[in-house]
């Protein structure tokens, strides 16, 4: 009895918006493909330590009086990851004009994470949210339960840890930065008016 509670409960902590139904010969089953409900502006961002080398960690509290730049990606080495990474390294030097740091964060490890930073000659830092897997991928509500990955997924975090924007992409696309830029200007402009 307390085993099935236990599935009921886990079942229910899952999102279920959406099923698939299947028929594998005499057997049909429902496998949920539930599209995620990514954490809105003005909630606040889950605090989180992750690896960003095999040896050290970093959490989103260590970067709290600045913008924030969340890039949840499902794998590294994927063509579609690999080239969004790519273009927030190539755009870094914009985001720092908002004083804002970009990480990125994806379920892969560590060791992975370095040397597709070292072939990809990405210098910002690429978090590990491995064990326990896609914990803060969850949290945002940025984790794809089916595929066991992180959605491709963005936030813009205020320097006071609320979320200021975020944007849940298709998986398949790559998000670009407008919305990112577009997103700090906001929050700038934001700032600058709270301080008149």
């Amino acid at each position: 009895m307390a085993t099935a509670k236990r599935r009921q409960q886990q079942a229910m902590s899952q999102p279920q918006t959406t099923s698939e139904q299947r028929t594998s010969g005499d057997e049909s089953y429902s496998r949920v493909r539930a599209p995620s409900k990514i954490l809105p502006p003005g909630a606040e961002a889950p605090d989180f330590r992750l690896r960003v080398t095999p040896d050290q960690d970093l959490s989103l509290t260590e970067l709290r009086g600045r913008p924030v730049i969340l890039a949840f990606y499902p794998a590294d080495w994927s063509p579609v990851c690999g080239d969004q990474m790519a273009v927030y390294n190539e755009v870094r030097p914009e985001f720092q004009k908002y004083g804002a740091e970009v990480l990125g964060i994806s379920v892969d490890g560590a060791w992975c994470h370095k040397a597709f930073a070292e072939h990809r000659s990405i210098h910002f830092p690429l978090l590990s949210d491995f064990e326990p897997k896609g914990e803060v991928a969850k949290s945002y509500g940025a984790y794809r339960y089916t595929e066991g990955v992180c959605e491709r997924a963005l936030f813009v975090i205020d320097k006071d840890g609320v979320i200021f924007w975020s944007y849940l992409s298709p998986i398949a696309v790559n998000p670009g930065a407008d919305g990112i830029l577009d997103a700090l200007e906001g929050l700038q402009q934001k700032e600058q008016v709270s301080a008149a």
